[in-house]
């Protein structure tokens, strides 16, 4: 069975400035592989056979480096935003998506195994699915609780919260298209308040293995030092 993937790749990287003035975010290097091409690696290490990049801020340059794919063993095509659409919209650009389809972010550093979470959401017939990680968020001040009086009754130093988040890849149902407008910049947040507002199930399956977002800074630095001593966890061969 074919698998096609779309990865997201028309962000401006603003978090990650000044990097990214000259590069764009998913050409931002990872050891000796821009993140962009470790991703590809990955699909292609498991199975998927088409992949489309939907590209905007710097598009050309992504264009040039990763061509038609056929370096790697792949279909790559791109679409274009005329418009920055956010996570979702640009997903309404796109012709001939089948009726399952994997769409991720293009800065993403993880272990997942995207096959199996491919087969896990046809096997289920989802409308959606959310690949999820327990992160946590430490506050780096000491935290006062204070009564109605204004007098100290509690104090944290530095506290530590779990919270279980989006890792940026997602299974689709062609159904949940749907949802999404045409022409007009839409976001995940969006697409999912609409789905809970229709009563739309969403599953969310919790990955337990690594995962960073190399979009926020601390996050691209911990890859950069990890990589080369973890790499045989990204990249097959």
């Amino acid at each position: 069975m074919s698998k096609r993937a779309v990865i997201l790749a028309g962000g401006k990287g603003t978090r990650l400035r000044p990097y990214t003035v000259v590069l764009p975010k998913p050409l931002m290097p990872i050891g000796e592989y821009p993140i962009l091409e470790v991703v590809i690696r990955q699909l292609v290490q498991h199975g998927f056979d088409h992949i489309t990049i939907a590209v905007n801020h710097q598009a050309e340059l992504i264009k040039v480096f990763f061509g038609d794919g056929s370096k790697w063993g792949v279909l790559i095509d791109y679409s274009l935003e005329d418009q920055p659409l956010g996570t979702m919209g640009p997903l309404r650009l796109i012709a001939g998506l089948p009726k399952h389809f994997l769409v991720m972010n293009g800065d993403i550093l993880t272990d997942l195994d995207f096959g199996a979470f491919y087969e896990q959401h046809v096997k289920r017939e989802k409308l959606f699915t959310i690949s999820s990680h327990q992160r946590e968020q430490c506050i780096d001040y000491g935290v006062l609780e204070s009564d109605e009086q204004g007098n100290l009754c509690g104090f944290h130093e530095k506290p530590k919260t779990t919270y279980e988040v989006s890792m940026g890849i997602y299974m689709v149902s062609q159904a949940a298209l749907n949802f999404i407008p045409h022409g007009r910049p839409f976001g995940f947040d969006d697409l999912m308040l609409a789905l809970l507002k229709e009563e739309k199930t969403v599953r969310v399956s919790t990955f337990n293995g690594y995962w960073l977002d190399i979009g926020r800074p601390d996050d691209y630095m911990q890859a950069i030092e990890q990589f080369e001593s973890m790499k045989g966890r990204f990249i097959v061969g």
